[in-house]
């Protein structure tokens, strides 16, 4: 192996990497973690409900980014502010996605959340529903 190869592969070993996507272009470090992630905002557009931004995903659905945004003190991970802070689903939802750097290890079980019509699962960090109160209505039901 050449002197010139054992640089170059170093060179790609050492670059950055969104955390999330793998991308090494246009990066940034998160507020809440440090964690190299794509300076993407930019990509979305109001009101599209999309969730086509490294950036933003962390950002707004993570406990971890939560934590950091609301300055509670110590780790997420075992915040008592936190868990209180979400229903049981939700905070797991927050925990667990596919935007965390990190997971919650250990998550409480919770029963899902059914509607209120016909009894169908809405996953709530996921799915279209409405809420009136205590209730939960599928897309289908509400529409």
């Amino acid at each position: 192996m050449t002197k010139k190869t054992d640089v170059s592969r170093k060179k790609a070993v050492d670059s950055p990497k969104c955390g999330l996507c793998g991308k090494a272009k246009n990066l940034t470090k998160t507020e809440c973690c440090g964690q190299w992630i794509c300076d993407d905002e930019d990509k979305y557009v109001i009101f599209s409900y999309a969730r086509n931004s490294c950036h933003r995903n962390h950002g707004r659905y993570t406990l971890c980014a939560y934590h950091f945004n609301e300055e509670h003190p110590g780790s997420w991970k075992d915040c008592p502010e936190c868990r209180n802070s979400f229903e049981t689903e939700m905070f797991v939802w927050y925990g667990t996605n596919e935007y965390n750097f990190e997971k919650l290890e250990n998550p409480p079980a919770y029963e899902p959340t059914r509607c209120s019509s016909c009894n169908e699962i809405i996953v709530l960090g996921e799915d279209a529903y409405s809420q009136k109160g205590n209730e939960y209505f599928c897309e289908k039901c509400f529409s």
